[in-house]
């Protein structure tokens, strides 16, 4: 099979050759850029050398149709205007950024503060969170989750969905690696700032906060507002999400744990994990598995519900490809069997 990523130098971009490299179906990854055209990958990232010595291609239409698959790793407001352009009957496209995930193109300009992609574009992309979409096969186009969203839906669903919790009351505390930021350096991800710092950004203006109530919508037929926060905490890449909820009367923590079972029994990147010492991002780092520890106060009568995930595979490059393996009937974990880089 031939894939081409565009982004190829970003960090998603870059897991995407990480992981694609060991799955056995692919045949040729071609990387395309619309600023470095003929440059040697491994020039500008020597840890390639002797993996990838091929030059970044320019971005065609000619060249996108021998594809099987097209990944998406560019920035916000960029695959939403340049897709359309490349769409075939052909090639399979696979979105990583946000530009496909809002079915609302106006709730997409409000919070990205970008010109969204087209509506028919929008509507035909299908939104692969991969361990609750069930047409991801028969997709033309997936719009790939984004990070903090997966760690938070797939801890969050099955309570939502079995009536377990009352989501209206759903607070949720994220932190992550500054990888998350991409590999365009900024104040806030500058050394000196964040070492040794942990510091709260966009306060209760994260663009993926839409994502999280569109998805919760979508997958449990029920809509609430959401209070969610976001922290940049120093480490290279990690999700760690802390939600919490009400629980609904007469519920108990073997009502949740039987939920979990229900959804994520036989997902193989799924794992819940009964020790919240064992809970960390370390447990996750380098592969596709998300880690869910969940947990009932009973003086609160709260659930606190923990999830772990490395924001670059799960939440990026390793969905990415799970996704892509459902839509060609390969099994699910072919190229994913990574261990974790526990240390």
């Amino acid at each position: 099979m031939k894939v081409g990523i565009i982004g190829a130098t970003g960090y998603g971009g870059l897991e995407l050759m990480r992981l694609l490299h060991n799955h056995s179906k692919i045949t040729s990854i071609t990387l395309f850029t619309s600023s470095d055209e003929g440059t040697v990958i491994s020039d500008k990232y020597p840890h390639l050398k002797s993996i990838y010595d091929g030059t970044l291609q320019p971005i065609t239409k000619e060249a996108v149709e021998k594809l099987d698959v097209l990944f998406m790793g560019t920035p916000s407001g960029v695959s939403g205007q340049i897709i359309p352009e490349l769409l075939n009957d052909h090639t399979k496209i696979i979105d990583l950024s946000g530009d496909l995930r809002l079915k609302d193109i106006s709730q997409y300009e409000a919070w990205y503060g970008k010109k969204a992609a087209p509506q028919q574009l929008v509507d035909q992309a299908v939104y692969g969170l991969s361990e609750w979409t069930t047409d991801v096969k028969n997709a033309q186009v997936v719009a790939n989750p984004g990070c903090y969203p997966t760690a938070v839906l797939l801890s969050v669903l099955p309570l939502i969905k079995e009536q377990l919790i009352d989501a209206t009351q759903l607070i949720i505390d994220a932190k992550s690696g500054i990888s998350g930021s991409g590999n365009k350096p900024s104040q806030g991800t500058h050394f000196t700032e964040n070492t040794e710092a942990t510091s709260i950004y966009k306060m209760n203006k994260h663009q993926h906060i839409p994502e999280i109530e569109q998805a919760i919508n979508i997958f449990t037929g029920t809509s609430h507002p959401i209070t969610f926060s976001t922290h940049l905490v120093p480490m290279i890449r990690g999700i760690i999400a802390t939600s919490y909820a009400p629980l609904k009367q007469g519920v108990v923590e073997a009502d949740l744990h039987a939920a979990y079972a229900k959804y994520y029994e036989g997902q193989p990147f799924v794992r819940l994990v009964k020790e919240a010492t064992k809970v960390s991002t370390n447990q996750v780092r380098g592969t596709n598995y998300c880690d869910i520890h969940v947990n009932v106060d009973e003086r609160t009568n709260r659930v606190t519900i923990v999830s772990v995930i490395d924001n670059l595979v799960k939440g990026a490059a390793g969905q990415a490809i799970q996704n892509m393996n459902t839509m060609f009937g390969y099994e699910e974990t072919e190229g994913l069997t990574q261990v974790p880089l526990f240390i």
